[in-house]
């Protein structure tokens, strides 16, 4: 039997996300769909966070309409429930100004510093993030999307094209194929097996978010990580998304 270990509790900033009101403060310009910068404030003060309105999201033909905002949230609980943290505090709202959407706290790094200007050192950090991609079948981990923050810490942003139940997987992180995945990593696999296939607190987390044929898929994947052992290499087709940064 696995020994117990605890989720991280939840961030204080999911609360004040979840409720506090909302302001538009700008448009990031360089994404696919609307992407605001907005400030949360409550009677703890302001909060910068980045809102994705579901009617913003660009038509895609492989995902279904207005899906990608639940994507992102699922990312990040199941960033969370691994025990990783990889995935700023996120959470979905149904009174944003422009509808629906997801709300990501925002968090401070330096935008120079991405996958493709980290030290050889830096990366090798990047094991939990690279199994990450595999599990969510993100179909589009930037070097861009891979940041450090405060401390040095790893955060990974902009999921909305992950989890779908055909294999997608297009990231630039293959530093690591063919090495055994490490047994710590091995063990928060094994845990996530079991949440899942028990329809524990794990499952009833994500169920609202993805489709039963994409919750079997996320399974199927983590079963074959499991299986394997070792981090895999890339499948058939383009491996890497466009552009790389």
């Amino acid at each position: 039997m696995l020994s117990p270990k605890a989720i991280p509790p939840e961030d204080p900033a999911v609360q004040r996300l979840s409720r506090g009101e909302l302001r538009v403060q700008g448009q990031f310009v360089w994404g696919s769909n609307y992407t605001f910068l907005v400030t949360i404030t409550d009677e703890q003060g302001e909060l910068p966070a980045v809102y994705k309105p579901a009617r913003g999201e660009r038509p895609l033909w492989d995902f279904p309409a207005r899906s990608l905002a639940r994507r992102e949230v699922a990312a990040y609980q199941l960033s969370r429930r691994l025990g990783w943290d990889l995935v700023p505090p996120t959470v979905l709202r149904s009174d944003g100004p422009a509808g629906a959407g997801s709300l990501q706290l925002f968090v401070t790094a330096d935008p120079e510093r991405h996958y493709f200007t980290f030290s050889p050192e830096e990366k090798q950090r990047l094991r939990p993030a690279a199994l990450f991609d595999l599990l969510i079948n993100n179909a589009d981990r930037k070097g861009g999307h891979i940041l450090l923050g405060e401390g040095g810490r790893v955060w990974l942003i902009d999921h909305g094209v992950c989890f779908h139940q055909d294999d997608k997987l297009r990231t630039v992180i293959w530093d690591f194929v063919g090495e055994p995945i490490p047994e710590e990593l091995m063990e928060d696999l094994r845990r996530l097996q079991a949440g899942l296939k028990s329809r524990g607190d794990t499952y009833q987390a994500l169920r609202p978010l993805l489709n039963r044929a994409e919750m079997a898929a996320l399974l199927a994947r983590l079963e074959g990580l499991l299986e394997a052992g070792i981090f895999p290499g890339p499948g058939p087709g383009r491996p890497y998304p466009w552009p790389l940064v």
